[in-house]
């Protein structure tokens, strides 16, 4: 018989059963990064030629995003961790609206085929309820690079005037340092006439690793990592070879879990610099971190209530803001977590407030006070990251929990219960 936290509507949904109260040891391996490798997938519409990406995470965003590509004449071709992308015989400048409208990322298709073809219609993205996440800045970049853009019936359609159908470059100031336009501006400036500045831009890895992979393609790119990228138009780029950058997101995830249960364990195939916000805030709890050149060791100690602002990046990690709220409500004292870059992620508060935690929000803020034990209790995880602050929260409950959410998940984390149960989790995936 099943049990009723696992019923909606009379349909049973897949969830975890997690056994809490977990010591994790070991070794742990971080796969790429989702991110990235989404946007280094669009990316591949700007040449004729073969991209091969290694690294490549199994996640359900990626069989998405491979979808949408395969409906506008993309070849792929997949092997475990690695995709082969030729846009050789790109033919449909319009991605389907069905296979779009639950992918974020999709909209990243705007900026290549821009540049490629010299028109796109895209229709607003959908994705995780967090915030109205909005695209204005990305039109407005496409925009001041001579497209014309308009919005309607939650369609974008752009296109460039004149025979030539070649963006022009210009210099951009984004109102707010955002990494979706940043990357939008980017792929379709790489063809542009002329140079294009981007100020403000997004200084996040996954913009330096987009940043790094046209460069190989034969674009001119200099600045990325810092807060003006200069873009100089090249006529073509070629083919590559290129290795998607570790998830740091995942690999924060980790470092929390092991936080969380009070275990050491060792995070593998890391770019330590990428984390420095967070090995920073983990320390000031009380762990001790140490740093090998592609990995990092964390050893709990007596874990003290700390601060957090989500920033952009190097600051806090919005995606691991719900992770790290699950640590703070088994810590001493008192900790305040406010948000800053979306509007509506406190959905967690809730499942966690059924755990036992002691929160209260207070407009973007939220207030802990940390208990000695949570208790397992049914949750759900209403976006990827809650999903995930869900799972963290029943390694170290006392009981059963029942995390459900997985369609979340599972855009965001490969084989996350995998992982965990390899460094002495007892995750259970059912039905």
């Amino acid at each position: 018989m099943p049990n009723a936290a696992t019923i909606s509507k009379g349909i049973l949904k897949p969830h975890f059963e997690i056994k809490g109260l977990s010591n994790l040891s070991g070794d742990v391996e971080v796969s790429g990064a989702k991110n990235s490798a989404l946007v280094l997938m669009t990316a591949s519409l700007l040449t004729e030629e073969v991209i091969s990406l290694n690294n490549v995470p199994e996640l359900t965003d990626i069989k998405g995003m491979g979808e949408i590509l395969l409906a506008m004449g993309v070849e792929l071709r997949q092997s475990p961790s690695s995709l082969e992308l030729c846009a050789k015989n790109l033919k449909n400048s319009e991605p389907p609206y069905e296979l779009v409208n639950g992918l974020r990322a999709s909209f990243f298709c705007i900026g290549p085929l821009l540049g490629k073809l010299g028109q796109a219609k895209i229709p607003l993205p959908g994705g995780c309820r967090i915030g109205a996440r909005p695209v204005i800045e990305h039109i407005k970049g496409l925009k001041a690079l001579g497209a014309i853009v308009t919005v309607e019936h939650g369609v974008v359609s752009a296109s460039v005037p004149g025979t030539a159908k070649k963006l022009r470059g210009s210099a951009i100031v984004l109102d707010c340092p955002s990494v979706g336009a940043t990357e939008t501006i980017l792929m379709a400036a790489v063809l542009a006439s002329g140079k294009t500045t981007i100020e403000n831009a997004a200084q996040e890895p996954e913009v330096q690793d987009l940043a790094n992979m046209l460069n190989k393609m034969g674009a001119s790119i200099s600045g990325a990592g810092g807060p003006t990228i200069t873009i100089n138009g090249v006529e073509k780029l070629n083919g590559c070879s290129y290795n998607v950058i570790p998830d740091r997101i995942e690999a924060g995830t980790f470092l929390i879990a092991a936080a969380i249960t009070r275990s050491t364990l060792r995070i593998k195939s890391v770019f330590p610099d990428h984390l420095s916000s967070v090995l920073q805030k983990l320390r000031d709890c009380g762990c001790a971190i140490e740093i090998d050149e592609d990995s990092i060791t964390i050893i709990p100690g007596d874990i003290n209530g700390v601060d957090i602002t989500t920033q952009p990046f190097p600051g806090f990690p919005t995606d691991l803001q719900a992770p790290f709220m699950a640590l703070l409500a088994t810590a001493k004292g008192t900790s305040v977590v406010t948000e800053k870059i979306y509007e509506n992620r406190m959905q967690h508060v809730a499942e966690l407030q059924r755990m036992g935690a002691s929160i209260r929000v207070q407009g973007n803020s939220a207030v802990i006070e940390g208990i000695p034990q949570l208790s397992a209790a049914p949750v759900t995880g209403g976006d990827l990251r809650s999903t995930a602050a869900m799972v963290l929260a029943g390694l170290a409950a006392k009981g059963t929990s029942k995390v459900e959410g997985l369609n979340h998940l599972d855009r965001g984390y490969a084989e996350l219960e995998v992982k965990l149960n390899s460094v002495g989790g007892q995750i259970q995936r059912l039905p």
